[in-house]
């Protein structure tokens, strides 16, 4: 199935599952980010330097739920199983996207973006994890590069259908707070079903068995200690970088767009929306594109040198920004597509990387540390980010971003020769054409 070399135990409708749920978890994940600028504006009425603290507020509560959850869910992974956590993501979101819009002011809605960020740290944590299991070393890069793909479908999905749909019904004569309130539970209810679906569908393990199970704090800090690894350490340092890079994207890319297109076109809330979702949607049809190329790459590369590769292209399409005047001319549409292709290239590297560092039984673990590594990234670059866009400019966040991808790949540079698979991975090199 998509040329991939399944591992022992692996179906064919496993694999799709796995693909399933990267265009299911991408889809939600990307949605309420890019939609929430509409619900600021229209539902609580922010308007002016309120929106980008606002905005950085809200990622910073959610990037704090992460970073509390992260290391958590890769351990639990590890002793129970990828499927049951991966279930309950969903279910989380799910939860998240059906009460956002009834927020009535910034506390609760505060409140439920932890709800949702607690499902997006399960999402995140098992993705990944789920990609390595399934597949041998040898085919991971392509098999993370199709997981690219389906997670780029996903986006796309989003920020082109489901951020539209408060929109569509606005215009099909329902008022803006109620369009919004039923778009969110339709997309709410799609995500569960989607989660019962793949509750039927993604194999059940592995998971330590009950007498051999350690306690999650050992899980962790072996996470931890993994990172004296040079080829472990890179891929941490990519993820701080990649993942801020995917939330400035969803988050700040839509309100800068929006808020130009209110301030300086005069057009409605709807209408600024629609327009962020086709012009963010660019960077994620790129991401569609790239994935399989970045994929194929990690295979025929040394993995270290792709990534390294891969965070030099995404820095310099981030510090691009500071060249953009109007965001809704055709310079930002270029500058959205080299966003797109560099941030696919980082985020499908990073992973497989990891995964030839570690030994299976860590995985879940390695892929919790490296995921809390991005949401850190997320925490200071949305932050910081968030400031400077009311007090500098708002190309700010994408400036800071390029700049602290340019330092992971001189780090990258400087441990490339010292990288080397784990003697546990290495070996598997036979393909079992099963799947």
């Amino acid at each position: 199935m998509l040329g991939l070399d399944a591992s022992t135990g692996i179906s064919r409708t496993n694999l799709w599952a796995c693909m399933g749920l990267g265009l299911l978890g991408t889809a939600v994940i990307t949605f309420l980010p890019a939609a929430q600028p509409y619900l600021l504006t229209d539902a609580l009425g922010l308007s002016g330097d309120e929106l980008g603290r606002t905005t950085g507020y809200l990622q910073i509560a959610a990037e704090a739920a992460l970073i509390l959850s992260l290391v958590w869910y890769g351990a639990l992974a590890d002793r129970i199983g990828r499927r049951p956590v991966a279930v309950a993501g969903l279910l989380l979101c799910a939860v998240g996207a059906a009460l956002y819009p009834f927020a009535g002011n910034v506390v609760v809605l505060v409140a439920l973006r932890v709800v949702f960020a607690l499902g997006i740290a399960a999402l995140n944590v098992t993705m990944s994890a789920i990609t390595a299991d399934y597949v041998r070393d040898h085919a991971r890069g392509k098999a993370y590069g199709w997981l690219g793909l389906f997670s780029g479908i996903g986006a796309v999905i989003a920020v082109l259908v489901l951020v539209r749909l408060p929109n569509m019904l606005e215009n099909g004569g329902m008022e803006a707070a109620t369009a919004a309130r039923v778009g969110f539970l339709v997309v709410a209810g799609l995500v569960l079903l989607g989660a019962l679906a793949l509750r039927g569908t993604l194999a059940a393990g592995p998971a330590a068995p009950v007498e051999q199970r350690v306690g999650l704090a050992r899980l962790v800090g072996e996470g931890v200690r993994l990172a004296r690894d040079p080829g472990v350490a890179l891929s941490y340092a990519a993820s701080f970088v990649a993942r801020a890079d995917l939330a400035l994207v969803a988050s700040f890319l839509s309100l800068w767009i929006v808020d130009y297109a209110k301030a300086v076109r005069g057009m409605s809330a709807t209408e600024a929306l629609a327009k962020s979702g086709a012009i963010v949607g660019i960077a994620y049809m790129v991401i569609v594109v790239g994935a399989p190329l970045f994929g194929w790459l990690g295979d025929r590369m040394r993995r270290q040198d792709v990534v390294i590769l891969a965070q030099t292209l995404a820095a310099a399409a981030y510090l691009s920004t500071l060249l953009v005047s109007d965001p809704l001319g055709p310079g930002m549409m270029l500058v959205a597509a080299a966003i797109g292709l560099g941030e696919i290239g980082v985020i499908t590297t990073a992973g497989p990387l990891l995964a030839q560092q570690v030994p299976a039984r860590y995985r879940g673990s390695s892929f919790g540390v490296q995921t809390l590594c991005g949401a850190i990234g997320i925490f200071v670059i949305s932050g910081v980010g968030g400031w400077l866009y009311d007090l500098w400019r708002p190309a700010a966040p994408f400036a800071l971003s390029g700049a602290c991808g340019l330092l992971v790949a001189l780090f990258g540079l400087a441990v490339r020769r010292r990288v080397t698979a784990h003697p546990e991975v290495a070996p598997d090199l036979t393909p079992d054409r099963t799947a």
